[in-house]
């Protein structure tokens, strides 16, 4: 008994930014915006914060010894669209999203 798949096609966003919940509340309303259209969404689903730290030296000639360190903080999220319509698709081409996010399109 082997029954027939019916292959999925699959969308995924990915998403940076630096600000968490600027990157929180650009999702909820495009989730809230899939889920009007009847589009099965999957997500958000947060990802590892990328960290890169930077140690810099306070002074470069008496005080060398004496350090600052600052950090920058990456937030990545996931969305995966199934079966999207081309109406969808033509809708992440032309997203709109606030300065500070970015977004990549994988099919």
């Amino acid at each position: 008994m082997s029954k027939a798949k019916t292959e999925q096609q699959i969308v995924r966003l990915r998403f940076r930014s630096y600000d968490h919940n600027l990157l929180d509340r650009s999702l909820k309303q495009l989730v809230d915006l899939l889920q009007k259209e009847g589009i099965e969404v999957k997500g958000p689903i947060p990802l590892p914060t990328e960290i890169k730290r930077y140690t810099v030296n306070r002074s470069p000639f008496i005080y060398k010894k004496s350090m600052e360190q600052f950090e920058m903080r990456i937030h990545k999220r996931i969305i995966d669209v199934i079966n999207p319509s081309q109406r969808v698709l033509d809708l992440f081409n032309s997203l709109d999203l606030p300065a500070g996010v970015e977004v990549e399109i994988r099919m």
